[in-house]
């Protein structure tokens, strides 16, 4: 028993002491293991599937199909697309190759939508409904693409005199107009406020005033905000009160405002006209015409 027991002892002890002595050694070991490791993200067996499937499948489907608008219209360009997804307000969730594969895509389904269509009506079918379908595929994305690009241009013109009375406020009360910029962006929101944000963003990055407004006028190409960029320009140029100029501004373009919803006023009974002839008169006619209509019929039977 006290053999056993010194026997323990001993090897407890050389435990310890080679422990001892090789902890240094155990710890520069793992030292090195964490900094070897370190910045490593640890993907999940899931999610590293889904990423190499990504980087195998979709990335290289959708270069092939951003490739089809491109070549089938050379006048088509990355540059053009880019400006026209900024002016939507879509550049920051949608990229250029992005639309671009979702143009691609939607003009390959449409074709072969067609071809299903000749194939269940008749061949000869194929010769109209796929060109047919093959032109809408390709052309809805850029449709939406101005439709979007439109409803962004209407939004600017109706928060600029709003936008504008406070940037007055704020310039008529001692701040620049950096400062009133950034008065207005926390204050209001929506298209124009993004795009004064992009203008303020601009301006921080070291371009000058006059560059920062006329990009923000290419961007958004409304009569409104190109006149008040012309004014401001002048007004830094000329050594003009900017707080004045900003009221007239904003004067103008209420009142242009206003002079557009009395022609879209003017405009709506002559749009009205067209669904009332087509849905609203036959019914109209169906209800006042049928008794007598049957009672003639009755009377003849």
């Amino acid at each position: 028993m006290l053999l056993l027991i010194a026997f323990l002892c001993i090897a407890a002890a050389t435990f310890a002491v080679a422990e001892v002595a090789t902890y240094p050694a155990r710890l520069k070991e793992r030292s090195i293991r964490r900094a070897a490791e370190y910045g490593r993200v640890r993907i999940p067996d899931k999610a590293d599937e889904l990423l190499r499937f990504r980087e195998r499948v979709l990335i290289p489907t959708a270069e092939r199909l951003a490739a089809i608008p491109l070549k089938l219209n050379p006048r088509l360009s990355i540059d053009a697309i880019s400006a026209r997804l900024l002016a939507a307000g879509l550049s920051r969730r949608v990229t250029t190759r992005t639309f671009l594969a979702v143009k691609g895509g939607s003009t390959v389904g449409s074709a072969f939508f067609g071809l299903f269509i000749a194939a269940v009506a008749s061949p000869f079918s194929g010769l109209v409904f796929i060109p047919l379908f093959s032109a809408a595929g390709f052309i809805v994305p850029e449709m939406l693409l101005s439709s979007r690009i439109r409803s962004r241009r209407e939004a600017v013109r109706g928060d600029l005199p709003d936008a504008l009375d406070l940037l007055a406020v704020s310039v008529e009360a001692g701040l620049g107009f950096d400062g009133a910029i950034t008065k207005l962006t926390e204050h209001m929101g929506g298209p124009l406020v993004d795009e004064f944000s992009l203008l303020l963003s601009e301006m921080r990055m070291g371009e000058s005033r006059q560059t920062a407004l006329k990009n923000m006028v290419a961007r958004v190409d409304t009569a409104e905000l190109s006149a008040l960029v012309r004014a401001v320009i002048q007004a830094d140029q000329l050594g003009i009160s900017l707080g004045r100029i900003l009221r007239v501004q904003a004067t103008d373009s209420r009142l242009r405002r206003q002079a557009a919803a009395e022609e879209k006023a003017m405009k709506a009974p002559i749009k009205m006209l067209f669904p009332t002839v087509l849905f609203i008169f036959p019914a109209m006619f169906l209800v006042l015409l049928g008794p007598a209509i049957l009672n003639i019929l009755k009377v003849l039977g």
